[in-house]
């Protein structure tokens, strides 16, 4: 091993890396997977089966080592829990600076499989809107590629990894290759039939999510236990462990390491390329070098940012890409905060089988043409509906033996609608490196600086309002509503190493590949030029594929 020099290594093993790990191998090229958390076998995940009362705290968790040791999740829509805190970075472990003025929740999950292990699992395309944005109204650098560029790589993932959804026919809401999808509910379907007269455009449907709804390449399909973030022995959501790893591994010619840290990327500037990567055994502490041809950076975002300024050399003193003045700029994430919540007393003789995996879904409907608003891009709506159970006798007034029947039957309907907006790229929401905090590695902290803009708050106070209109005009009644927008860092962080045409403005190209070292790649969401209202990871994923079918042609034509 020591002496072994690997036609690629893949720095990370989430979404991404776990995808250019399975690509490469398959393609007959000795691959190097490196994460720098501990093991997670398949199969054996230590909180899968348990029950609330097996527990200490019955699975919500400690509330004082929760608001202290994982500070930094404070409020995020992370799903932290007792169950799956193993799964979750330790703030104070792992810390982070932040700016003044900046309120982000930066939520990291280092182990194998990183956050694959954890994520909402929802797998929207973007659409071709999306890839033309900034192209079309001037915020941030454009994308170098457009949706037909990444179509067929959208059908190739999700072939592979099962997507369960419904067909709608939307432009602006691409459809793809699906399963068939989870079934909505009652009250969902009144809320559909009533936006079809009041709201014609408009559009509600079941979220595509890499939940399986019937076996898929050897995997089964989901129980509808709501437990994904325990890990799944049936395989039934898409995960390193699950998918990707196991075609990697199949192949013989995958190595792993984990409890290794890539603290930077040696370059040589004769070459004009990357030589090897320098790495911390975290076990031992000690340092290393290991040789490849090819680097495929997939840390997730904000670490892979975090990866490239540290990787400083004479000919880069801002870092690997920073001669572009781009580096670590334009850092996205989406916003959230609106939301309506509203009852029913309809449809009392009816109730839900199970715990669907995935929420409803109203895309996007406004400024799909013009701006007809008064704020630039888009939101879509995201929900769940379900009757309430015995514990809101808990707040709810009464005592004594009829009380107490009283709530052993169903309460009644709710509904819930949430937003999450695409948020415009700007320059001051940047990343550095801050060399006076280090972390117990040695290595220089990220500083994380992170705003939302009257852009993003516009979008909110039009969400609450469409939210609030759309659910009285289906006869529900509204419990409560806000506008408030929220810190990041809940779902996405995106940006900060940017594609572009051009290597005065942007990290890497067209192809995912750094225009200063022709043989690294940046395919997770630091590539991103800008974002989409919806959920990022399957076009993480598509264009990993795609860079990686480039990258192999380089490599067997000798070009890198």
């Amino acid at each position: 091993m020591n002496n072994a020099v690997f036609d690629v290594i893949v720095v990370g093993s989430g979404i991404t890396g776990g995808w250019a790990a399975k690509e490469f191998c398959e393609k007959g090229f000795k691959t190097l997977l490196l994460e720098r958390g501990p093991a997670v076998e398949h199969g054996k995940y230590p909180t899968e089966h348990s029950s609330p009362w097996n527990m200490p705290f019955r699975g919500t968790g400690d509330p004082l080592k929760f608001s202290t040791a994982y500070a930094g999740h404070a409020g995020a829509i992370s799903g932290l829990t007792e169950y799956a805190e193993d799964f979750y970075v330790k703030d104070s472990e792992e810390p982070y600076q932040l700016a003044p003025d900046t309120q982000f929740s930066w939520v990291r999950g280092y182990q194998l499989g990183g956050k694959s292990l954890i994520w909402g699992r929802h797998t929207p395309r973007f659409s071709p809107m999306d890839f033309e944005a900034n192209a079309r109204d001037g915020h941030g650098g454009a994308w170098p590629i457009r949706y037909d560029d990444v179509a067929k790589w959208y059908d190739y993932v999700e072939d592979f990894i099962g997507v369960s959804g419904q067909t709608e026919g939307l432009a602006h809401y691409p459809d793809g290759r699906y399963l068939p999808p989870f079934e909505l509910t009652a009250v969902e379907k009144q809320l559909k039939q009533s936006m079809q007269t009041t709201d014609p455009g408009r559009c509600l449907t079941i979220g595509r999510t890499a939940n399986l709804t019937r076996p898929h390449r050897g995997r089964s399909p989901c129980m509808s236990r709501l437990h994904c973030q325990r890990g799944c022995s049936l395989g039934a959501y898409f995960s390193t462990q699950s998918s990707t790893l196991p075609a990697a591994r199949a192949t013989g010619n995958l190595t792993v390491l984990t409890d290794t840290i890539v603290e930077s990327l040696e370059y040589d500037a004769g070459s004009r390329r990357v030589s090897a990567v320098r790495v911390i055994d975290v076990k031992s502490r000690t340092r290393r070098r290991i040789a490849a041809r090819t680097v495929f950076v997939c840390a997730s975002s904000f670490n892979s940012v975090q990866l490239l300024l540290n990787s400083r050399s004479p000919t880069n003193p801002n870092g690997l890409g920073g001669n572009s003045g781009v580096l670590g700029k334009y850092v996205l994430d989406h916003v959230m905060g609106a939301y309506v919540e509203a009852t029913t007393d309809r449809f009392a003789d009816l109730y839900t089988s199970g715990n669907r995996p995935t929420p409803f879904v109203i895309p996007r409907f406004a400024n799909l043409d013009t701006n007809a608003k008064d704020f630039d891009r888009g939101y879509f709506f995201w929900g769940q509906t379900y009757r309430l159970g015995w514990s809101r006798g808990i707040f709810s007034p009464g005592a004594g033996a009829a009380f107490k029947a009283s709530l052993g039957k169903p309460g009644p309907w709710m509904i819930s609608m949430n937003t999450c907006g695409e948020m415009l790229p700007r320059a001051n929401n940047v990343l550095t490196l801050d060399e006076r905090h280090v972390d117990r590695h040695g290595i220089p902290q990220l500083t994380i600086s992170f705003r939302f803009s009257d852009n993003e708050k516009s979008m909110m106070r039009d969400a609450e309002r469409e939210g609030l209109r759309m659910i009285r005009a289906a006869g529900f009644r509204v419990l409560s509503s806000s506008a408030e927008v929220l810190s990041g860092g809940r779902l996405h962080e995106m940006g900060g190493a940017r594609m572009g045409a051009d290597p005065a403005q942007s990290v890497l190209n067209s192809r995912n590949q750094c225009h200063d070292a022709a043989n690294v790649f940046v395919t997770d969401g630091a590539a991103f030029p800008s974002g989409s209202c919806y959920n990022p990871s399957l076009t993480y994923m598509a264009l990993t594929a795609r860079a990686c079918e480039f990258a192999a042609n380089q490599m067997s034509e000798g070009k890198l």
